[in-house]
């Protein structure tokens, strides 16, 4: 019986949407991590892989029936088009279909060179790798559609950048990695025969709804742009910034894609911006909705000649579906924050004390998840206030912010034990902190030392839940460990 129940929809696709690909493989492959559930989730053989699966996962072993293929793209980065991208170092290892009938890819990422490698060397440093697996598996954990982490492997090579690092792959599960870029390769080229193959796909795969129905590929426009606005109301109530918002890093599926240079606030600021690279802010905390959009509108423009043959009918209806997603996102965010906040009927009023807390924080120099975990333990008892208030710089404005909120829950029918239990499960008592990832990475890099690494996995593991041997993972960072930049991996 083979490891894997391969059945590689993605090849079946004209092959001009994809590129052969081969693993570098590794010299000393060690696999220093394994989703065991989510390999039984799978299907997989998870005793097979646990002790098969350093070669299988570093890419020294490829197993029988694996497509093995790079996927092409392009994507506007920081708003400059780039008409030719990929998977520049990483490799579709095959597609399998889950006990519960959904497919999944399973791809190698950091395997080493391909055909979109653009002169790059196709690798992954352990630092990468390891955020990776870290913020992907706490998304899930958080509720947060995602990308999963399957394994991570230190290949025992090094890989070079500003300096020699240790070298590792990430092996990546996704419903799919169909990108909006990827849609836009093959516009920019008029390859309107491929921009339908890839749309019947994407529709079989995600939207299989909307197979049969008179107008499919504005139905196709229309169902991504519910899913993404969704998804980044769902990061904006976590405090999530992923960083580089490029048009080939949001996928068409509606799950959070490539865990580069992001991070989660700590003190809030609606103008944060971790990633290196983002010089200007373009993809800062607050501007997330808005670029939201702006790609989407990238997405549409690709589908025109799919949406209706007569242009001027294509552009607005999709003006009008893109112009819809404010709305949207509008009514998911404040779905998100009212849970947040316990509150339930819908007011009016509602927009303000949210948007009036929020200003607090900035002002106050607030953190942002014990901010809200500190009004869930207020929902809990009065004598919480004290501890909601310390969060912030002036004490006394705070509680008056509290004693409007109290005003507006008396507003509502819901049972207090109710409200704390909703306000429980959807605010955090612990995130990824970007000081606790770069502890657990110094240490992996510098000692070979991987237990912070699985000390922080298990704290996410349950972020909603107060635990006191994790303690630690609850707090703010203290000056000295803060960690203002984050850095893309390649």
């Amino acid at each position: 019986m083979p490891a894997f129940a391969f059945d590689n929809s993605y090849t079946r696709l004209p092959e001009r949407l994809f590129a052969p690909a081969r693993p570098a493989g590794a010299s000393e492959p060690f696999m220093f991590a394994f989703n065991s559930q989510l390999a039984e989730d799978l299907g997989l053989d998870v005793s097979w892989l646990e002790q098969n699966g350093a070669a299988i996962f570093s890419g020294s072993t490829s197993p029988e029936g694996a497509a093995n293929i790079a996927m092409v793209y392009a994507g506007h980065q920081f708003g400059q088009f780039n008409p030719q991208l990929g998977d520049g170092r990483a490799m579709l290892l095959g597609e399998v279909v889950s006990p519960q009938g959904r497919r999944y890819d399973i791809q190698l990422k950091g395997s080493g060179p391909t055909l979109f490698s653009r002169n790059g060397d196709g690798r992954a440093a352990l630092g990468p790798v390891m955020r990776e697996y870290i913020v992907s598996e706490a998304m899930h954990a958080l509720g947060v559609p995602t990308t999963r982490s399957l394994a991570a492997v230190a290949t025992g090579d090094a890989v070079y950048r500003e300096t020699a690092l240790p070298g590792a792959v990430v092996t990546r599960v996704a419903t799919s990695h169909i990108r909006v870029g990827t849609f836009q390769y093959f516009a920019a080229r008029q390859d309107v025969e491929a921009v339908k193959a890839l749309a019947d796909h994407a529709i079989a795969r995600h939207y299989p709804e909307l197979e049969g129905r008179e107008h499919p590929y504005l139905g196709l426009l229309q169902a991504v742009i519910r899913r993404q606005a969704a998804l980044i109301a769902k990061w904006m109530g976590i405090g999530f910034i992923h960083g580089v918002m490029n048009t080939d890093n949001m996928a068409i599926s509606g799950e959070t894609i490539d865990f580069g240079p992001c991070a989660f606030l700590d003190v809030y600021s609606a103008r944060k911006v971790f990633s290196s690279i983002d010089r200007n802010g373009r993809y800062a905390y607050a501007n997330q909705p808005a670029i939201g959009q702006w790609n989407l509108a990238r997405l549409a423009e690709a589908l025109l000649p799919l949406i209706n043959e007569d242009q001027e009918a294509a552009v607005a209806a999709a003006n009008t579906a893109i112009t819809g997603y404010g709305e949207i996102f509008q009514d998911e965010w404040m779905t998100v924050m009212r849970a947040k906040l316990g509150l339930g009927e819908a007011r009016e009023s509602d927009l303000t004390l949210i948007q009036s807390l929020l200003s607090m924080m900035e002002e106050g120099q607030a953190d942002f998840t014990r901010t809200f975990r500190a009004l869930y333990t207020v929902a809990q008892s009065d004598a919480a206030d004290a501890a909601f208030r310390s969060e912030f710089a002036d004490p006394q404005k705070a509680q008056s912010w509290l004693n409007d909120w109290r005003d507006r829950t008396a507003e509502d029918s819901i049972e207090p034990t109710v409200r704390a239990e909703q306000m429980r499960n959807t605010n955090p008592a612990i995130i990824p902190r970007n000081h606790r990832i770069e502890e657990a990475i110094r240490a992996a890099e510098d000692d070979g030392d991987f237990s912070l690494f699985g000390a922080l996995h298990a704290a996410l593991a349950d972020p909603y839940s107060d635990r006191p041997e994790f303690e630690r993972y609850q707090a703010a960072p203290l000056p000295h460990e803060e960690v203002p930049r984050t850095f893309c991996g390649t």
